[in-house]
């Protein structure tokens, strides 16, 4: 799935070679760190980018260095016929990784067809072990269904890993347990520090459990906490505990210690470029498509806007023009 082409640099020297892709704002939970209980005002279908826009975007970004791609949502599989468009862009020569963001819910089915497919890896949101806890976070009653997909990732051939957003007064107790599943099985459990994307502007006038806080503790729990390498471009920085077979990682989200080595670019449910996750969005690729642009004309206006890019998420916050009050369904993660 790999053939030489160029890669494209920003401003700031980072290849960018990763692009997240949401392809609906639509979800079948409603989690509290995503968007308010009563969910947010949906776009219209003819807001959201076509399949056939978005294989040609792919293509496009694909002959710019683009080598990865993460589809997300929303939650992706409530889109009708998502595994048919999964399928056809795997085809594309240029990329060498297709991933997932999930939230579980509704991918048993789909399972055996990714693997056939050949999809890199999964990333399964889950924030609990506990049913109950599952049903006050995600506001919905489906935690069977979310761990029925674990086991059968766990049967599959696909690699996946645990994503968990830690919440104040809402998860702690789940830390552990949580971090525990590394015993028995070989897989990466990331907790994620939360962020103030869940559609009410914010998530507290300061965030309580950082980054050090997680680490610490975990490191309560495991003093013989390893630091493990995370690789060039990871958002997360992994640790393992000793004689267990899986991995742990903690994305600073919220911190964004990792913006210096970012290679990763997001285009949201409605067809608009973000550089990075908090910048309001820096070009409305949909408008562009559907008045006509050729290809060449888009590429030139991708590359013109990758050498305007923020240094971190902190400058990317400061050039808004409004205060952060996205959902994270829209953002696409």
């Amino acid at each position: 799935m790999n053939t030489d082409h160029s890669v494209i640099y920003d401003n700031h020297g980072r290849p960018i070679t990763y692009l997240r892709l949401s392809v609906t704002d639509r979800c079948n939970l409603r989690c509290k760190y995503c968007m308010p209980a009563k969910g947010i005002n949906f776009l219209p279908r003819e807001e959201i980018l076509s399949y056939e826009e978005l294989e040609r975007i792919i293509n496009i970004l694909t002959g710019l260095g683009i080598s990865k791609i993460r589809i997300t949502g929303g939650e992706p599989f409530v889109r009708k016929d998502l595994i048919d468009f999964i399928s056809t862009i795997s085809k594309n020569k240029k990329l060498k990784k297709i991933a997932i963001t999930t939230n579980g819910t509704l991918l048993a089915p789909y399972i055996s067809r990714l693997e056939e497919i050949g999809i890199t890896s999964v990333n399964l949101s889950l924030d609990t072990l506990d049913p109950d806890r599952f049903k006050s976070i995600t506001r919905r009653d489906q935690f069977d269904q979310v761990i029925e997909t674990f086991y059968l990732l766990k049967k599959s051939s696909i690699p996946f890993k645990i994503n968990t957003v830690v919440m104040e007064d809402e998860n702690i107790e789940d830390i552990i347990p949580l971090a525990e599943l590394t015993q028995q099985y070989d897989l990466s459990v990331r907790f994620i520090e939360e962020m103030p994307f869940n559609g009410k502007g914010g998530n507290g006038s300061k965030l309580t459990w950082t980054y050090d806080k997680i680490l610490n503790h975990l490191k309560d729990e495991y003093p013989n906490l390893k630091t493990i390498s995370s690789g060039p471009h990871s958002t997360s920085t992994n640790y393992k505990v000793p004689n267990y077979r899986g991995k742990l990682g903690i994305i600073a989200a919220y911190s964004r210690t990792f913006c210096g080595t970012c290679n990763r670019i997001r285009i949201d449910s409605q067809g608009t470029l973000k550089t990075c996750l908090y910048d309001s969005g820096v070009l409305n690729i949909k408008d562009i498509l559907r008045d006509g642009a050729s290809d060449e004309e888009i590429s030139n206006l991708f590359k013109h806007t990758f050498k305007q890019r923020p240094k971190d998420g902190f400058e990317a916050e400061k050039r808004r023009k409004e205060k952060l009050q996205e959902s994270m369904s829209v953002i696409g993660g």
